[in-house]
């Protein structure tokens, strides 16, 4: 496959991949704020485990928890503008979540230690991330070798 094949305006497809997680991650972070996708938004706290917003009724949130992905969707904005800073960004953002998922399987979750905050639903949620990011960052880290 010819490099015109395997790049989109100027562009290869794990800096695609990448712009589209930054920018789940980006919106995600915004309907943290949004009544309606987010509900308990009066109860919501900057940071701990006595925040009762949810987002999607599901997603355990605070304003750190909403300001944290909205970094990390610019962050990833920013590192899709070359590849393989794109394939970092979606393997050390998996390998975060991985920690986060670990993190909030092992403190107790109505504790101080909660101060994200999470809950079961965003402890499968960030598996499921740190899975999919790390597996989407080595297929095209592989792609990307067997190219040259």
């Amino acid at each position: 496959m010819s490099t015109q094949q395997t790049q989109t305006r100027g562009r290869a497809p794990v800096q695609i991949v990448t712009s589209v997680v930054a920018l789940v991650f980006a919106l995600v972070g915004l309907a943290g704020f949004i009544p309606g996708l987010t509900t308990g938004l009066d109860s919501m706290s900057f940071a701990g485990h006595h925040s009762e917003a949810l987002l999607l009724g599901v997603f355990e949130v605070s304003v750190l928890h909403n300001i944290v992905h909205l970094l990390f969707g610019v962050v990833g904005f920013l590192m899709a503008r070359s590849a393989s800073a794109a394939v970092t960004y979606l393997v050390t953002g998996g390998a975060i979540y991985f920690v986060l998922w670990l993190y909030g399987t092992l403190i107790d979750l109505d504790s101080a230690a909660n101060f994200v905050p999470v809950n079961d639903a965003d402890n499968w949620l960030h598996l499921g991330l740190a899975v999919g990011m790390i597996a989407i960052g080595a297929l095209f880290a592989r792609a990307a070798k067997a190219a040259r």
